[in-house]
């Protein structure tokens, strides 16, 4: 079964920008958020490290370029706290811990804030959608990844490593964490690609009703990617065209790439839909074949039996009447229980081989 995150929502008439409270009940399913920052000092990323809450850097103008990573839901008063240090409107606050956001833009004065959809498949081949909010404000980019996905593993290898791109500025690094975090959609478009291909075969081979369960289980799951990934070609788009003053031409160029791959992958979630909505019609028209098939079966042994029946019905009336011209002479033959087996089993065989000639089965 397809998990997707959810969105919560405050009772009609809360104030815009009011944090929930979490229930018990919630609070118990959530993992405490762990903080890991990374700095460049002297052209160099140190060693990323966790740190508390209120060690988080702030945008004062005095602080070298920093990567705060938050793995998890944090509290509303850790998230406060974060706001008032970085400057994070209350807004954006409130959607990054409400989660379930579409994939938008939000700028506030110099900072912005870019929430995505992020797909991850587990061992048991269930599909997850979480949340990423990535914020810039002057040399501070924090990154808010709700759930257990963390997407940049890859990523951080990248800092440590000479050559390539530097990623020595702000613009620089949040295209870098936007780059991961779209081309972690690759993944899992194969893994539903290669699941595809398996129910392709077997809707060929041997379909049965678990068959259209598998099928209408990952037409659900394109679905619900399409809806996440096809706007994050529009964020894209939204960062190159109306926000480009906070961006470098170096950076929008390489931006662009970002975007191509996300025209990648909703040609792919298009691409996997048409291929889904064929297999069901194959499914159907195999069933019907299956369908038709037995039909045919079932149909040459009725025909064939109807003339032994009829043999059977005529001579198990019994008319014996010596006396009588209308009566069957055959009940009185010795050989007439044989013969009447002979022509039976001649018919049988001659229609069987009449039906052969016709390529009726």
């Amino acid at each position: 079964m397809t998990r997707l995150f959810k969105k919560h929502y405050h009772p009609a008439g809360t104030a815009p920008g009011t944090l929930r409270e979490l229930t018990l009940e919630q609070a118990a399913l959530l993992t405490p958020a762990t903080y890991t920052l990374a700095r460049r000092e002297a052209g160099r990323w140190g060693e990323p490290h966790e740190v508390a809450p209120e060690a988080t850097p702030s945008v004062d103008g005095q602080e070298p370029l920093c990567w705060l990573h938050v793995q998890g839901v944090p509290t509303a008063e850790e998230l406060e706290l974060l706001g008032d240090r970085v400057g994070l409107h209350p807004l954006a606050q409130e959607d990054i811990l409400n989660g379930g956001q579409r994939p938008k833009v939000e700028r506030f004065d110099e900072s912005l804030v870019v929430f995505l959809g992020i797909p991850e498949v587990d061992a048991e081949g269930d599909l997850h959608l979480y949340q990423l909010a990535l914020f810039m404000g002057g040399n501070v980019i924090i990154s808010f990844m709700g759930g257990a996905l963390d997407p940049f593993v890859v990523f951080r290898r990248r800092l440590k490593e000479r050559g390539g791109r530097a990623l020595g500025e702000a613009d620089d690094l949040l295209y870098g964490l936007l780059d991961a975090a779209v081309d972690h959609a690759f993944p899992v478009l194969d893994s539903v690609g290669e699941r595809i291909e398996e129910l392709e075969v077997e809707i060929l081979d041997r379909p049965d009703s678990s068959t259209l369960e598998h099928l209408h289980g990952l037409k659900r799951e394109l679905i619900m990617l399409r809806r996440y990934l096809w706007p994050t070609r529009e964020v894209i788009n939204q960062l190159l065209r109306d926000h480009d003053d906070l961006f470098t031409p170096d950076t929008r160029l390489w931006m662009r790439d970002i975007y191509d791959h996300t025209v990648q992958v909703i040609d792919l979630v298009e691409s996997y839909r048409d291929m889904t909505a064929s297999l069901l019609d194959v499914y159907l028209s195999s069933m019907s074949n299956r369908l038709n098939e037995s039909m045919r079966t079932l149909t040459i042994i009725a025909t064939v039996f109807m003339p032994l029946t009829f043999i059977v019905g005529v001579y198990g009336m019994n008319f014996e009447n010596p006396d009588s011209p209308f009566a069957m002479p055959e009940l009185g033959w010795y050989w007439g229980y044989p013969m009447v087996w002979g022509v039976m089993i001649a018919v049988g065989i001659g229609m069987v081989v009449w039906f052969k000639r016709k390529r009726w089965f």
